[in-house]
């Protein structure tokens, strides 16, 4: 059966088009820059892609284009073959604790919840909503960010905070990325051979946004995101956690107002800012320290450094560590960073194969046979996931 995986962004419409049970992709694309001018839309299929330069005004017409040209190039023969569609949402707060099958109340809390992700979930209700209109008769199914952090206690997800924030707005640890923390941390587990009920995996994905998350016995147990995607370890162009009264004092002593320095936190740090605007993209980060960029070499020490602050608490939170998994963009890409990462943890006993760590190939192990640990890399998979929920939740055989 065709299953339809849905990711609506403010300005843009990806999707993947799955032949389930084959788990096999056989349509993916994106419209960029939905209501400005000059919209970007991409579709890839049966090896070939195809790339235009148009206007699109709304969510609407780009799911309508995406429809239409799914039929129109042969990949449907109707869209009557569309069976479900899966939509990725990034926040579902407390109310929602697993994937769930649409229906209107949903629909309206997902939008309630956007004051906690105010740049994503409206724009996923848009998509949602654009989607229901193309395709009526469909199972629509949400799959949250959020939800496999939910299991995390209270000494994890808690703020040291008045106690009213927590119980009037809801500020706490929600975590991101729990579809891809959720995807390989079993991977990681089937690949090994291990309990996943009875095991012992830290993930680190580590992207543009990166977050790194500690799975006991297949729950999480604690994530480094915090009420939103800014906290935890330094990103693209994100700061990650710093000392809060770093807002004040830019606002008093440089003439800032709290937004503004919101902005550059989420926009003008991380990668980005440590560099001194050589880039958020880790690729020219090392190109620079390569040519002795000072500022560059320290981003990868920073970064690494972060990371080993929580890769190692959580060991300890675990009470020890089955294997690590590298994963998303920069931890699959960027073996300095891996070798950093790792030498630093060599006092829990994680040696690094070198030869490993520096092939060029996917799903691997990057550990010595001697490691206490296992090391791996783990491409990330979320559309699968949620393609794998859509089925599940609307119920379709």
């Amino acid at each position: 059966m065709k299953i339809m995986v849905v990711n609506a962004g403010s300005s843009s419409v990806k999707f993947q088009l799955f032949e389930m049970p084959e788990e096999k992709v056989i349509a993916a694309g994106v419209v960029e820059r939905i209501g400005i001018k000059d919209s970007i839309y991409t579709i890839k299929y049966n090896g070939k892609k195809n790339e235009q330069i148009m206007d699109v005004k709304d969510h609407n017409e780009a799911v309508e284009m995406i429809l239409k040209d799914l039929v129109k190039l042969g990949i449907l023969k109707s869209l009557d073959e569309i069976k479900g569609v899966g939509h990725r949402i990034v926040q579902g707060g407390e109310f929602f604790k697993s994937s769930v099958l649409l229906n209107e109340e949903y629909i309206q809390k997902i939008d309630e919840l956007a004051a906690l992700a105010p740049l994503h979930n409206k724009a996923h209700v848009i998509g949602i909503r654009a989607c229901q209109k193309a395709l009526p008769n469909v199972p629509m199914v949400a799959v949250f960010d959020t939800t496999f952090h939910q299991t995390m206690a209270v000494d994890a997800y808690m703020y040291a905070l008045p106690y009213e924030w927590y119980t009037k707005y809801k500020v706490r640890k929600y975590g991101a990325h729990g579809t891809s923390h959720r995807y390989v941390s079993r991977r990681i587990a089937d690949l090994l051979g291990l309990d996943y009920n009875n095991s012992k995996i830290i993930v680190c994905h580590i992207g543009n946004g990166a977050s790194i998350s500690a799975v006991k016995n297949g729950k999480c147990v604690d994530t480094s995101m915090g009420l939103t995607p800014l906290g935890g370890i330094p990103m693209g162009t994100r700061c990650g956690d710093i000392d809060p009264s770093v807002v004040e004092f830019m606002c008093n002593n440089a003439g800032y107002t709290v937004q503004e320095v919101t902005t550059m936190l989420n926009k003008k740090s991380g990668y980005l800012g440590m560099s001194n605007g050589v880039g958020q993209d880790t690729r020219d980060i090392k190109k620079g320290m390569l040519e002795g960029n000072e500022l560059c070499k320290n981003t990868f020490e920073i970064q690494s450094k972060r990371i080993v602050d929580f890769v190692a608490a959580y060991y300890v939170y675990m009470g020890g560590c089955d294997a690590i998994a590298f994963t998303a963009g920069v931890a699959e890409n960027i073996p300095y960073l891996r070798q950093r990462v790792v030498e630093r943890l060599e006092c829990l006993g994680a040696k690094l194969d070198y030869k490993q760590n520096d092939t060029l190939s996917d799903e691997r192990r990057i550990s010595t046979p001697d490691s206490k640990m296992e090391i791996w890399i783990v491409p990330t998979n979320e559309e699968l996931l949620i393609a794998r929920d859509t089925i599940e939740f609307a119920n379709l055989k």
